[in-house]
């Protein structure tokens, strides 16, 4: 059974507290868009098409992350279906620890109805696309200034190789780049200096310059090629060895559209204590993102090797995952969604709030016994 959110799609703004109560079903785009006549925003995904309630359930690393932490640490309020019908308010007030659970934890507690989130303003935005040579150097480079950037400043980084785009160069075609999503929430003036040491790296296409937040959300998404093997983790850096790894990685494989996506952490994330959240990969610096498409389900084990190998060959000390990236890889997986101890507290509210299991069709936390 699925159930559809998508006619709970409000989204009420209290200027004077600068909060916002948010539908279960309404999107990032649309909830972004009712703020931004307020000179509000609340830091999200990357896509404007997913659902709020998702986001929230498993956290939510996007643009503004590095200055006012994930989704969850934004959220104030929540109204929560029970697997046994009741309606109840999540807060830190009324029902804590389902307050502490959903932050994170999944659908495995109960349907997010509505969200209540202390918005934040954001009087001045530069953002845009920077296209750079996929070189080894470049990678270890860009990585390495996206980690000494001020927190204001957020870089999603997709190693690909180049489509056949009209601004990419005809000689670049089918060579690797480095197609970066920049985001900085400061001052135009101070934008410049921010900015700098990846400009310095060389751009062919750099379309980075001050606007609105919500230009970063228009013409995302579209019909991917195929259907994509992920897999997703954590490191604390990315080496020139890592680099080449990568770059071989991307040049060997036959497949008509992979990637490596990097996104440097850090910043606010890390500043809140691990237990604060269900969310509580707050010592990870960077988030590794593969994916690997095929449209021939005869290439799916050819695909699935790529995105474990590459994995196998990048993974440093940090055994999590990102929940909200998680595919279909087995209960150890999900197990390392949830590291140390609050596995073990989320097993414990499961019991309270879903005794029998009701909500598992999701990466599942059965209940203690």
């Amino acid at each position: 059974m699925v159930i559809d959110l998508r006619d709970l799609a409000d989204v009420s703004v209290d200027q004077a507290s600068k909060t916002v109560w948010v539908g279960g079903g309404a999107t990032v785009g649309a909830t972004l868009k009712m703020l931004a006549p307020h000179g509000l925003v609340v830091g999200f995904g990357d896509s404007g098409d997913v659902g709020v309630g998702g986001i929230v359930t498993g956290g939510g690393v996007g643009y503004l992350s590095r200055l006012h932490g994930v989704t969850v640490d934004s959220v104030l309020a929540a109204e929560v279906v029970l697997a046994d019908g009741r309606v109840v308010i999540a807060s830190p007030q009324n029902e804590p620890d389902l307050f502490w659970a959903i932050r994170g934890g999944g659908g495995n507690f109960g349907v997010l109805t509505r969200i209540q989130f202390q918005a934040q303003e954001l009087p001045a935005f530069s953002g845009g696309l920077l296209v750079l040579p996929g070189t080894a150097e470049a990678i270890t480079a860009f990585t390495a200034a996206a980690q000494a950037a001020p927190d204001a400043l957020s870089a999603i980084a997709m190693v690909m190789p180049a489509p056949p785009a009209p601004f990419i160069p005809e000689a670049m075609r089918d060579q690797l780049i480095i197609f970066a999503l920049m985001a900085y929430a400061g001052p135009d003036e101070t934008a410049g200096a921010a900015l700098a040491p990846f400009r310095a790296l060389g751009p062919i296409l750099d379309t980075v310059k001050p606007g609105p937040f919500l230009d970063l959300y228009e013409g995302a998404g579209g019909e991917p090629p195929g259907l994509p093997e992920t897999r997703t983790f954590f490191v604390d850096r990315i080496s020139k060895d890592d680099a080449r790894t990568i770059a071989g990685f991307l040049t060997e494989s036959d497949s008509t559209m992979r990637m490596v996506q990097i996104r440097v952490l850090g910043g606010a994330v890390n500043r809140v204590p691990a237990d604060a959240t269900a969310y509580a990969h707050r010592d990870a610096q960077i988030m590794v993102f593969l994916a690997n498409f095929y449209s021939d389900q005869a290439d799916r084990p050819q695909r699935i090797k790529w995105v474990e190998d590459l994995m196998s060959a990048l993974r440093q000390d940090n055994e999590g995952v990102y929940v909200n990236f998680l595919g279909d890889e087995g209960a150890a997986r999900t197990r390392a969604a949830y590291p140390g101890r609050t596995w073990d507290r989320l097993r414990k509210i499961k019991r309270q709030y879903d005794p029998h299991n009701v909500l598992r069709r999701n990466q599942n936390i059965p209940p203690a016994e």
